[in-house]
């Protein structure tokens, strides 16, 4: 069986669901409408850490349009939720441990009614000590936050003690030690980056019913629709068979939207008041109590011989989880690995620790763990070519892994394009390592670069052929605005020779599939590519299957293009929509991809930033962005590039302007007005090369893109600054305020 192609593949395509989000047609969360349907609201502590003495409802429920208050004491004993680790209760009971934590929710006939009950419900706190460090927070006399941790399921690893560092991974190779005793030169750093928000359009939503059966109906703008379910059932005490997700437009993600978050809420207020019941954070409650991107303290230590070569590098990895642990997939970030760098090291360890303070509970974000640990790594083999006189580009071309390397921690991939990403992005950024001087302003390169192989999973497919000549898609994949429905078309499309506005795509529930790994791990074309070719092979075969016993042709014969059957042997042809009507019923075919190996193939991102640096504010100007990437086959170019500069600007925010700022536990920056997103004013002009494509995953060759290229930005731009003016910051964000504070002492 071959696939037919039509020159799709690699061919910039519109979006398939371009027009009904440009018009305004596109459901999301916030515009489904039930009949009966009411308003949920949330109150939150204010306090960072506090025991709950007594909650009052009484004036609350007299107001008007209340329709039920809930508190913890309404759910079930250890109702809790989390992606691994089980440690998020649905209100919280007894204690509060961060500003926002939820405590108890209304349902009322409107927002307004809600907000005004929330205000009248009084509750009774004792302050408790805080820990909002998490270096403090690991002292054996800081707080015990979850003294009932050894009771939680999800744990990484099994632990003697409760602790506030609940978890501790390592990665190592060689003898660390040994080679920082041999080393000429060792360069010790430490390095410490924000939070960040992922700064989706689209706040938290979710709409939740319970039908006659006691079935519960969740909308809700979550990438990963069927562990999600999961959690559900843990929070709720229903069987997972009882809870259906069904598919919304999603408002953005970026690794924000994976867990349930008000949906345990809105299902205790529906099950109260027996009415379908909507919740919708406004922003400042989506940047005080969300899941943003970790906050880390990174030590790092490097052992260099004069010539060159680095010998050993040990990094400690202090993740800053906030009050909860349940938003992470794994429980911990395995990013962290990336502290190590793409080097080939003899000596190398990583240790990396998850603590947890009484700050905003901490889940993943755009290369979960990678973006904190790049920042430290290619920051310091600056630093580390600066103490020997090197050239930054010169010692990453000696110490790059090449072909089949294993790196700093003993990893190594089927071909690593290293050194040719690096020498790419040199050629088109016009890197040079002298500085440009006018008047007060200094102008530098500076660059940094690292890899990412794409996550497995599973995911399923289907491919549907209809009497009328169309054909649909069907995915389990719940997609938060990256074009991936548009790739599927693609696919579908160009396997059975078909025109693009002929193959549909339409989304599965959760009762329609087994399973689906959700999106996260830019896993979605190298699973989703497979799952639909599969599908489109299946769907031929069948078609060839009935063909052959309605026509007597022989089924290995048989070739597919557009509408036609046509015997190799012969040249006759048949046109299929003939077939399918004789027939009656439409040729399915079904799909799937379950890899959850390791990913033999990796990519390379370098990035070089040139930044205008102004002596006398510290002003820090981006002039232009180049970033050279080491790519697989490119279904949808226009895509592509879309994933690249989104990724990109993402990384400018990171390393210029962001910053979730908190003060004692308190989010200070709770509007867009405070929290300094990137604008059209702060994007340079975006340089992208791309290598030649080479092997990849699956029948297609792909390599991931979604994560690739918001890890390297910071490091670039850190390494400009150092480059143009001298001084190094290695506490991001890069703002003009530290440039000037390190430059005039």
């Amino acid at each position: 069986m071959t696939t037919a192609g039509n020159g799709l593949i690699g061919k910039s395509t519109p979006r398939i669901d371009g027009p009904a989000k440009t018009t305004g047609r596109a459901e999301y969360t916030s515009d489904v409408k039930l009949d009966r349907m009411l308003s949920g609201r949330i109150l939150r502590s204010p306090y960072a850490h506090a025991r709950i003495k007594s909650i009052d409802t009484s004036n609350a429920k007299t107001l008007p349009g209340v329709h039920a208050i809930v508190t913890s004491a309404d759910t079930f004993e250890g109702a809790r939720y989390g992606r691994a680790i089980v440690d998020i209760p649905v209100l919280a009971h007894d204690v509060v441990r961060y500003v926002g934590e939820q405590v108890a929710a209304v349902a009322a006939d409107d927002e307004d009614i809600a907000d005004r009950a929330i205000q009248l419900i009084k509750v009774e706190y004792e302050e408790l000590d805080s820990v909002h460090d998490p270096e403090e927070a690991m002292k054996a006399e800081a707080p015990l936050l979850h003294p009932n941790l050894l009771e939680y399921q999800g744990l990484p690893k099994p632990l003697e003690i409760a602790s506030n560092n609940y978890t501790t991974f390592d990665w190592s190779k060689g003898d660390v030690e040994a080679g920082l005793a041999e080393a000429d030169v060792v360069v010790e750093n430490t390095f410490t980056t924000p939070r960040q928000h992922q700064g989706y359009m689209e706040p938290h939503s979710c709409v939740v019913n319970i039908d006659g059966d006691g079935r519960l109906h969740v909308w809700a703008g979550n990438k990963s629709p069927y562990p999600a379910r999961r959690f559900l059932a843990i929070a709720t005490g229903l069987d997972q068979d009882q809870i259906v997700l069904h598919p919304v437009t999603i408002g953005g993600d970026f690794g924000g939207k994976g867990s349930p978050l008000p949906i345990p809420i809105a299902h205790m207020l529906a099950k109260a008041t027996g009415h379908p019941v909507k919740i919708v954070f406004d922003y400042s409650e989506d940047l005080i109590a969300a899941n943003p991107r970790h906050p880390a303290v990174i030590h790092m230590r490097t052992g260099v011989n004069r010539d060159g070569t680095i010998i050993a590098h040990d990094s400690v990895v202090i993740f800053d989880s906030g009050a909860y642990a349940g938003y992470k997939p794994g429980g911990h970030l395995g990013g962290a690995g990336a502290a190590a760098g793409p080097y080939k090291i003899a000596n190398g360890r990583v240790v990396e620790h998850q603590v947890y303070t009484n700050n905003v509970p901490c889940g993943y974000m755009r290369g979960p763990g990678e973006p904190q640990t790049m920042f430290a790594v290619e920051s310091q083999i600056d630093c580390v070519a600066r103490a020997i006189g090197m050239d930054p580009v010169e010692i990453r071309r000696k110490n790059l892994i090449r072909g089949q390397d294993q790196d700093t921690v003993g990893r190594s991939y089927n071909e690593a394009r290293s050194v040719e990403t690096v020498e790419a992005a040199v050629d088109a950024s016009g890197y040079t390592s002298e500085i440009r001087i006018e008047g007060n302003v200094r102008i530098g390169h500076g660059l940094a670069t690292g890899e990412r192989a794409q996550a497995g999973g599973e995911t399923h497919a289907a491919v549907t052929l209809n009497e009328d000549g169309s054909a649909v898609v069907h995915t389990t994949v719940f997609e938060q605005g990256t074009g991936s429905y548009t790739v599927f078309q693609q696919l579908a499309a160009d396997g059975l020779g078909l025109p693009l506005e002929q193959v549909t795509v339409e989304v599965w529930d959760t009762d329609s599939a087994p399973f689906d790994s959700g999106i996260g791990g830019a896993r979605v074309t190298r699973m989703g590519s497979i799952a639909i070719y599969d599908a489109v092979e299946h769907a031929k075969a069948e078609l060839f299957k009935i063909t052959s016993e309605l026509l007597a042709w022989p089924d290995d014969k048989l070739e597919v293009n557009g509408h036609q059957v046509t015997r190799s042997d012969t040249g006759e042809s048949e046109d299929w929509r003939t077939i399918i009507r004789r027939t009656g019923d439409p040729i399915v075919g079904q799909g799937e991809s379950k890899d959850n190996s390791p990913n033999p193939w990796t990519s390379f991102t370098t990035q070089i930033a040139e930044v205008a640096v102004d002596t006398e504010t510290g002003q820090v100007r981006l002039l232009t962005l180049t970033t050279a990437h080491d790519i697989g086959t490119v279904i949808n170019p226009v895509g592509f590039y879309g994933q690249i500069n989104g990724g990109a600007v993402q990384g400018i925010g990171y390393g210029l302007t962001e910053e979730l700022i908190l003060e004692d536990g308190h989010v200070q920056t709770t509007s867009f007005a405070d929290y300094k997103l990137p604008s059209i004013a702060d994007i340079p002009e975006l340089r992208t090369v791309l290598l030649e494509p080479t092997q990849g995953i699956g029948p297609y060759n792909v390599k991931g893109i979604g994560e690739h290229s918001n890890a390297q930005t910071a490091p670039a731009i850190a390494n400009a600054v150092e480059a143009a003016v001298g001084v190094r910051i290695r506490d991001l964000p890069v703002t003009a305020e530290k440039v000037f504070r390190a430059l005039h002492g």
